[in-house]
């Protein structure tokens, strides 16, 4: 099933995107498949060579370069806590020497963990606002604008045109020079 057919159908499910190729291709990448039906066959067996995976578009945009290094950053520092967390409570149990500084070395990097999550959304919440208004036609601030333009342009609609060229140049001269 090509892209265009893709996009005709989008509530179609991966599912049976997968199914309708299936039965017009070979299960697998190396078995042979009959000729389709209408092919003249003659007992024939043919290999179909197809991609090991097709690309499908992303269903949403990815995450800004900012955003996802701090994700990546936020999900590290919560593995390493969450192993450290670990550690103390097995040493504890054990009794060993080693629970005492595992559990407070579990508390500062609870709140380093704690730090890296904000710091994601802050993150995020900075990039949307750099780079996340669209400027559209369409948009509130625009739309705005050119009401307010028309609105300036009604109310000079009664004003003669000399008086406009005198309010501007001055002494009623037409230019600068």
């Amino acid at each position: 099933m090509g892209t265009v057919e893709r996009r005709e159908a989008p509530g179609e499910s991966a599912a049976e995107r997968s199914a309708a190729r299936r039965g017009l291709e070979a299960p697998h990448r190396d078995i042979s498949a009959p000729r389709r039906t209408g092919e003249s066959t003659g007992g024939e067996q043919e290999r179909i060579s197809r991609p090991l995976w097709v690309e499908e578009p992303a269903r949403r945009h990815p995450l800004p370069d900012p955003v996802r290094t701090a994700a990546v950053r936020a999900v590290i520092v919560i593995a390493v806590t969450l192993i450290q967390a670990m550690v103390a409570f097995l040493c504890t149990m054990a009794g060993s020497w080693l629970a005492f500084p595992m559990v407070i070395s579990s508390v500062a990097s609870t709140v380093v963990a704690t730090w890296a999550v904000v710091d994601v959304w802050v993150t995020r919440q900075v990039w949307n606002q750099r780079y996340g208004v669209v400027s559209e036609p369409s948009s509130t601030a625009r739309a705005l604008r050119r009401e307010r333009r028309a609105r300036r342009r009604e109310e000079r609609a009664p004003l003669g045109e000399p008086e406009r060229i005198g309010r501007r140049g001055g002494a009623g001269q037409l230019s600068h020079s």
